[in-house]
């Protein structure tokens, strides 16, 4: 198949959260620049440095180079892209994908339940991580738990299932994981990059303080004033204690990211047509 005509794939994500952003921005350095990301009106990313989904609250974030900028009508996409940055848009119900054809759709909200993903979306439709099975509801899912598989294409069946144990960073799993323990207004007075000690105060909701569990860095932290339900993530504390991993795409991220990659070019050499495949069936593995 000929580059340019990769190269005019128009892909659309489903969120775009740390995972999200990492997909959209090993796409893009690979020359896949027509990239629509699809986010709630209010995203609760925690990794909001390496979120494209701060273009909802700034209107327009830059991660590892790349700009995404907040767009709000369908006749802005294009502007967008010929402006080099990647279009965000509040789109929770996935109307879009209803008024604009695209080639590729990813699923990677990261529910870990299917939340309506189907092979008629696109040509080819991704699912990433638990929840989707490949053949029945979506072309291809791509295992997202840590582990000798993360990553790998699956063409036919599901990923593994939601173990709710958070991947280990330097031995630590549950420990290193800030979460709510009622509903309320999160508020913080820290910040992304701080250091934090064991016992440490990171913020509180509805009153009750949340507490460091581990020494490390916060590499994520949601913004202070959000309004969250009992058991959100809040923050994610790093024992390597290396700010710089806050203001990079993970290893995890990068790793999915070149998953879809994968995905999209086998796809592109499943049939012999110079136009990106003739839609993918659900039943051919």
């Amino acid at each position: 198949m000929q580059g340019n005509n990769l190269k005019n794939l128009r892909i659309c994500i489903k969120g775009a959260g740390d995972i999200a952003t990492g997909i959209a921005v090993r796409l893009y350095m690979s020359g896949f620049t027509r990239i629509l990301m699809l986010e709630t009106e209010r995203p609760l990313a925690v990794r909001r440095t390496v979120s494209f989904s701060e273009a909802i609250y700034l209107a327009e974030t830059t991660v590892e180079g790349i700009v995404a900028k907040q767009v709000e009508r369908l006749d802005q996409i294009e502007a967008t892209w010929q402006g080099a940055c990647i279009p965000v848009m509040i789109d929770p119900d996935w109307q879009t994908l209803r008024q604009r054809p695209f080639d590729v759709v990813v699923d990677a909200i990261l529910a870990k339940k299917n939340l309506g993903s189907h092979c008629n979306e696109a040509p080819l439709v991704i699912g990433m991580g638990p929840g989707f099975t490949a053949g029945t509801d979506v072309h291809r899912v791509v295992e997202t738990h840590r582990g000798h598989n993360l990553g790998r294409v699956i063409r036919s069946g599901q990923a593994a299932a939601n173990t709710g144990i958070p991947g280990g960073v330097s031995g630590y799993t549950i420990e290193r994981v800030l979460k709510s323990p009622h509903a309320g207004i999160f508020t913080t007075d820290m910040d992304i990059g701080d250091l934090v000690k064991t016992g440490r105060v990171v913020g509180q909701v509805a009153g009750v303080s949340v507490v460091a569990g581990i020494d490390g860095v916060l590499r994520g932290l949601l913004r202070s004033g959000t309004e969250i339900s009992q058991g959100t993530k809040i923050g994610d504390i790093d024992p390597r204690e290396d700010p710089a991993y806050c203001f990079s795409v993970s290893d995890k991220a990068r790793c999915l990211g070149g998953s879809v990659l994968e995905a999209i070019l086998e796809a592109s050499f499943l049939y012999d047509t110079q136009q990106f495949p003739k839609r993918i069936l659900c039943n051919q593995h």
